[in-house]
């Protein structure tokens, strides 16, 4: 029996589309709480993960053994009171228990909620009100976070004496009061949360409860996270069989099965991780997953020297630090085939060197935890690879570009994306946010595109980071993209900080490239010889490369690093408001 609710009015698909889909061939009988022991059966001793578990202990795992692990992991999860239909936040870092977690979850037909390590107090506790989950399953410390205490901090703000029935998705009473289960040392558990391993062990004796067999496909299969930059993440509801579609065909397009060694280095909770065809769909062609615990270069590039890794993915201020690390760090990558870079656009000044620099394949991957995902595949020219996002995986995916009123627009023309197909949700759990989500199943991505003839997508930008400067609407993305040609530019963002005059102006954050031209170095260098001397540089590289002269930054600041989200993406907004701090204290000139 389940001990909580959960909102009643979350859309998941309207059976004339269930039907079509269905019968399409695109969902099939397939569900997650099968695909441990499908995998064991189809693979068998064929080594399946490898890493560190949240004691710190090296693992490698076969199907068969990761099976055996799964199975008693979710008679553990049982005898904690953990039932078909609950919720549970799974916050793991890239360890092997995560993958054992998740699929004991999946097999006894309990709903994951996929949490990053970088999630907060206040996030968690938004993430307990919406999803009215039973459980928090976290390790006991990582990156110097307790966060057993963090667990039980947000189960108290949601569910303490203060909270009231408002506050969470159920009334706040005992009955209905979330518990924290902690992999990792037991004598590291502080408060009330529970040992994962110490349920583990107190398991031993009973049977294995087989996948849970009421769980249909088109039930609710797991909850993701929206990104959340622009305000409080929502709840993506994913059915099994969308999502296990997604993952079929994405193994598919990208070749992966048995000799496929990925490596693990984004957090393995978000979805370009999961999916694309990420661990899980690793896991049901065959390959091997080896988890890296930090994303360094120093590490990441050592782990697939060591653990001959065939595949990665990587976003994009990552694959900048490759490029910048490996002529330094002295590891053999050759094993490597194929780096997917998504999250966020790759510039093609930077596509253009993975090749030559790193001896791998590019593969473009664009994608959003709601559904819809594009792929560059290995037959694509060289061009297309370079600049375009790639096609959708799937030929009932529906693309529509649409103008600020909606109106359809023609080939080639940017304007924002709309997306409807067989793995795209038709809205967000308790149907928040509802104007993202048209009446005929279209979903209102937030990115601005232009679509080639061919099919293929080309993300030129986010809708709400365009730039309004006195009128003139100016792409953030293009303007970075020529700024990324000159040679004493390692990185570089653009965003746009409010302004009396001009309503916003341009502000570029640069980031300069230590070895090449004027104004390298490491640091702040605004306001310095050199500083000045790159801000003047840049102004008149920029005029002759061709950039509208109201697309040209107002300010061009340097800096040594960017604030990052917790996946590793260049956080905008965190960028303009430290810009806004900057320039309030500074007061410096438009330049222009």
């Amino acid at each position: 029996m389940t001990t909580t609710s959960f909102p009643a009015d979350t859309p998941l698909y309207p059976q004339e589309w269930v039907e079509r889909y269905t019968e399409a061939g695109y969902w099939t009988a397939d569900t997650f709480a099968e695909l441990s022991e499908v995998s064991a059966t189809r693979f068998g001793d064929l080594e399946a993960v490898v890493g560190d578990d949240c004691h710190g202990r090296r693992r490698r795992w076969t199907y068969r053994e990761l099976n055996e692990q799964v199975g008693r992991l979710a008679a553990a999860l049982t005898s904690a009171g953990v039932n078909r239909g609950d919720r549970v936040l799974v916050q793991l870092p890239n360890t092997v228990d995560f993958v054992r977690v998740l699929l004991g979850v999946f097999r006894i037909g309990a709903i994951p909620v996929l949490c990053l390590p970088a999630h907060g107090r206040a996030d968690i506790a938004h993430f307990l009100r919406m999803s009215g989950a039973r459980a928090h399953v976290v390790p006991v410390t990582h990156a110097g976070v307790d966060y057993p205490a963090l667990s039980a901090g947000a189960i108290a703000d949601v569910h303490g004496p203060g909270a009231t029935a408002d506050d969470a998705a159920t009334p706040a009473d005992d009955a209905d009061r979330p518990f924290t289960l902690v992999a990792g040392p037991a004598d590291d558990i502080t408060g009330d949360a529970v040992s994962l391993d110490a349920l583990v062990d107190g398991s031993q004796d009973d049977p294995f409860p087989p996948p849970c067999p009421d769980v249909a496909p088109t039930d609710l299969g797991l909850l993701q996270l929206s990104g959340g930059t622009t305000g409080a993440s929502k709840l993506i509801p994913r059915t099994h069989a969308a999502y296990h579609y997604s993952i079929r065909a994405s193994a598919e397009i990208c070749g992966t099965g048995p000799g496929t060694r990925m490596l693990v280095v984004l957090p393995a909770g978000h979805n370009f991780t999961l999916s694309s065809p990420g661990i899980l769909g690793i896991l049901w062609s065959g390959g091997t997953l080896v988890f890296c615990p930090d994303p360094t270069p120093s590490t990441a590039l050592g782990l697939v020297e060591q653990e001959r890794i065939t595949l990665t993915a990587l976003v994009p201020p990552l694959v900048n630090a490759w490029l910048a690390a490996l002529p330094r760090i002295d590891r053999d990558i050759s094993s490597l085939q194929t780096l997917q870079v998504g999250g966020a656009p790759l510039t093609e000044t930077t596509a253009r060197r993975i090749q030559p620099e790193l001896g791998v394949r590019l593969q473009q991957v664009f994608g959003m935890a709601e559904g819809l995902v594009c792929y560059t595949r290995e037959d694509d020219d060289e061009e297309t690879v370079l600049t375009t996002q790639g096609r959708p995986i799937s030929p009932a995916d529906e693309i529509e570009v649409r103008d600020e009123d909606g109106e359809l627009l023609p080939v080639g023309a940017v304007g924002a994306l709309w997306t409807r197909g067989p793995y795209t949700v038709w809205g967000y759990v308790g149907g928040v946010d509802r104007d993202s989500f048209d009446s005929r199943g279209f979903y209102r991505t937030g990115d601005l595109v232009r679509l080639r003839q061919d099919g293929a997508v080309m993300v030129t930008g986010r809708v709400k980071d365009q730039i309004n400067r006195a009128g003139e609407k100016i792409s953030p993305t293009e303007v970075e993209n020529v700024i990324l040609t000159h040679p004493a530019v390692r990185d570089v963002a653009v965003v746009p900080v409010t302004d009396d005059r001009l309503g916003e102006r341009i502000v570029a954050f640069v980031i300069p490239n230590p070895s090449a031209g004027a104004g390298a170095g490491a640091g702040d260098s605004s306001g310095t010889d050199s500083g000045r001397a790159l801000e003047t540089e840049l102004r008149r590289y920029l005029i002759d490369r061709g950039l509208a002269r109201h697309a040209v930054p107002d300010v061009i600041h340097t800096g040594a690093e960017f604030p990052l989200t917790g996946v590793g993406k260049l956080s905008r907004r965190d960028l303009r408001e430290r810009l806004s701090r900057y320039f309030q204290s500074q007061r410096p000139e438009t330049g222009k």
